[in-house]
C-alpha cells in the first residue's frame, strides 16, 4: 500500500490525532540566544529562530516530538515552519535551508518509526506518519505590503514556488519511508501562496516518480471566517481541491469555540479528510494560553461527535496534555465519513461560484 492508502485506511477506522504546537512548548525550555546559534558561526542573533535547533540542539525537538507521540499522536509534524529561504533570511541562515529540513526530517522520521515498531512488538499494528510543515513565510502574494502602492509585490509566484521546492525536496530527500510522508501546508493566510506550495509540492513528486500527499491548512483572520487574502473557507476549498489534498482543514485562527460553524461548513463540502488543530484558546494579554487541556478537548470532542472531523490536534498554546485529553476524548468514536463529491462545475474568487447543474 502506498502512504496515501495506508493512511486513507487508517482514517476509516477512527478519528486519528495530530500533534501541538512547537513553538509555545520551545518557549518553555528557557534557551539562550548561545543555545539558539551553537557553533555555526552565524552573523545574526538567533534567539526565536526555532527551526534551527534541529542543527544546534535536537534534544529540544526531539524531546517535543516524543512527549506528542506519547501524548497519543497518529501524525508529528517536523519543525520546520520557517525553515525557508525567505524566513531564514532574518537570521542570515538562508544557507542552511536544506540542513534544517533534513535534520528536522530526521528527527520525526526516527522517532514515528521507533514507536510503530514499539507497538508492533505488541502485536499492535498502528503506523506513526510524518508531515513536512511547510508555513506561509512573511510575504503574500496576493496584498501589497504598501498601502500608497496596491500593485506592488515584494516576490512573485515564480520566486515563491522555487522556496517552497527547496525545502520540499529537502524534506523528501532520501525517499519513501526515510523522509516525510505528507507535505503539510498549513497555516494558510494567501490562498496564492498555498498555491504556490502546491506547485512546488506537485513538481517535487512528478521529478520523484511517485504520489507525495498533500495536507492543507487554512487559517482564518476573523469570525466571517475568512483569510487574510480574503477568501471564505467554501472558496479556499475550491481553489485547491485540484490538488487531491489528503486533508483540508483549520489551524491556528482562533480557539476551537470560534471555529465551529467553519468545521461544519468544511465538512459537508469537502470529499476528502478534515484535520483540525486549534490554538488553545485565545492568548491573554500577556500573549500565553489559558485554556485548560480538558476544555479543548471538549469542544472539539463535539465535531468528532457529530462526524464533522477525521483528524485533530492543536496549534499554538496547546501541549502534550492537550493532545493526550483529545486523544482520550475521541477514543472509541467512529471516523468521519468522507462526502461524495457533487458533479458541477465550482470556482473560486473570493467567494465560491458554483454553477447550475
Amino acid at each position: 500500500m502506498t502512504i496515501r492508502e495506508t493512511f486513507l485506511a487508517e482514517a476509516a477506522q477512527r478519528v486519528l490525532i495530530t500533534d501541538g504546537a512547537f513553538g509555545t512548548e520551545i518557549q518553555n525550555w528557557k534557551l539562550s540566544e548561545a543555545d539558539y546559534a551553537g557553533d555555526l558561526g552565524l552573523t545574526k542573533d538567533q534567539k526565536g529562530n526555532n527551526d534551527i535547533l534541529a542543527l544546534t540542539k535536537p534534544e529540544v525537538p526531539e524531546t517535543i516530538t516524543r512527549e506528542y507521540l506519547e501524548a497519543g499522536s497518529d501524525i508529528v509534524s517536523t519543525n520546520t515552519f520557517s525553515a525557508n529561504l525567505i524566513s531564514q533570511a532574518d537570521y542570515a541562515a538562508e544557507h542552511l535551508v536544506r540542513d534544517i529540513n533534513v535534520a528536522s526530517a530526521q528527527i520525526a522520521r526516527r522517532l514515528a518509526d521507533e514507536f510503530t515498531a514499539k507497538d508492533a512488538a505488541n502485536g499492535i499494528r498502528r503506523p506513526r506518519f510524518v508531515a513536512g510543515a511547510i508555513g506561509p513565510t512573511n510575504k503574500t502574494l496576493s496584498l501589497s505590503p504598501d498601502v500608497n502602492d496596491p500593485g506592488f509585490r515584494e516576490i512573485d509566484f515564480d520566486y515563491l514556488k522555487g522556496v517552497y521546492r527547496e525545502q520540499i525536496d529537502a524534506l523528501l530527500e532520501g525517499g519513501e519511508g526515510v523522509g516525510v510522508d505528507f507535505i503539510l501546508i498549513e497555516t494558510v493566510f494567501d490562498t496564492l501562496n498555498a498555491k504556490a506550495g502546491i506547485m512546488a509540492a506537485l513538481e517535487a513528486a512528478q521529478d520523484l516518480g511517485r504520489d507525495v500527499p498533500i495536507m492543507m491548512s487554512m487559517t482564518l483572520t476573523d469570525l466571517s471566517g475568512r483569510n487574510l487574502s480574503g477568501h471564505t473557507v467554501e472558496a479556499f476549498w475550491h481553489a485547491v481541491r485540484h490538488a487531491r489534498p489528503v486533508t483540508i482543514g483549520l489551524n491556528c485562527s482562533f480557539g476551537a469555540e470560534q471555529l465551529r460553524p467553519h468545521v461544519r461548513t468544511l465538512s459537508d463540502i469537502a470529499d476528502t479528510l478534515i484535520m483540525v488543530y486549534p490554538n488553545a484558546g485565545l492568548p491573554n494579554e500577556l500573549g500565553e494560553y489559558d485554556e485548560m487541556p480538558d476544555t479543548t478537548a471538549g469542544l472539539v470532542l463535539e465535531w468528532a461527535q457529530a462526524g464533522q472531523v477525521n483528524v485533530l490536534g492543536g496549534c499554538c498554546g496547546s501541549t502534550p496534555a492537550h493532545i493526550k485529553a483529545m486523544a482520550d476524548a475521541v477514543a472509541g468514536l467512529p471516523a468521519r465519513r468522507i462526502a461524495r463529491p457533487e458533479v458541477r462545475t465550482k470556482l473560486a474568487g473570493l467567494e465560491p461560484m458554483i454553477m447550475a447543474a
